[in-house]
């Protein structure tokens, strides 16, 4: 990877966005709206307690998988995509690049919700602030690697679309955010256990109940981590110039 190259994408994907300010607000705004709508359906700090924290992972997630595929999509149906890489650029340093352009947007999305939860909506948490926020940016992250992953299969916006109930949706139902997984059947909970934003909400469960760094929280960390490089790997390997 050309660490000269990513840096050159992302800059020039964070001017794009620059220019497109009323996207730049839903992508920051829309998770926060949600959660405040949340915490007045449940009318209750402790009922929102209890549920805020899977959805610091599931709506950042969810948000940026849909906004990269289609942004990914369009630069190769505009054929940008292939005006690029007849130069001297690497599919990796692409990507790279739109992780570290969409990232920068996840980590003020995810300040802006978390920030609004703990002061003004009264969410309770046990353990670091801190560690909270870097799941929350991390779940963030895995969700705009798998949306620059998804964009590689899709030739139209609709398609694209189409991508977030086949790879979004399932995570979200089978993370535990709606029942326990082990109380699932069987072969619920071993998808459940291949998917990794299951890990994400169970780490951030673990931080608002805990202050304690255990092996368990790592692992969780660490697999998060892991399928965010899987899938832009994945991603430069199936990357297409434009779509036919």
């Amino acid at each position: 990877m050309n660490v000269r190259f990513a840096s050159a994408t992302a800059r020039r994907i964070v001017t794009q966005l620059r220019h497109d300010r009323r996207t730049v607000a839903m992508m920051i705004l829309v998770p926060s709206l949600l959660l405040i709508l949340l915490r007045y359906v449940f009318n209750s700090e402790q009922a929102f307690s209890a549920a805020a924290p899977a959805l610091l992972a599931v709506f950042p997630f969810a948000i940026m998988f849909i906004v990269t595929s289609i942004t990914t999509l369009r630069e190769r149906t505009t054929a940008t995509l292939e005006r690029l890489m007849t130069l001297p650029i690497g599919k990796l340093d692409l990507l790279v690049g739109y992780m570290i352009a969409f990232g920068l947007v996840a980590i003020v999305q995810v300040l802006v919700a978390a920030a609004i939860s703990l002061t003004w909506l009264g969410l309770e948490i046990t353990g670091s602030v801190w560690m909270l926020l870097v799941i929350a940016v991390l779940d963030a992250l895995l969700g705009t690697a798998l949306g620059l992953l998804a964009s590689a299969f899709a030739r139209t916006e609709f398609q694209a679309v189409q991508f977030m109930p086949a790879i979004v949706m399932p995570q979200v139902l089978l993370c535990g955010l709606f029942a326990p997984r082990d109380s699932m059947t069987p072969a619920l909970e071993w998808l459940s256990n291949v998917m990794p934003l299951s890990y994400a909400v169970d780490a951030l469960d673990s931080v608002t109940r805990s202050a304690e760094i255990d092996g368990t929280l790592v692992r969780n960390l660490l697999i998060v981590a892991g399928c965010v490089v899987l899938a832009l790997v994945l991603g430069s390997a199936t990357l297409r110039r434009r779509t036919p």
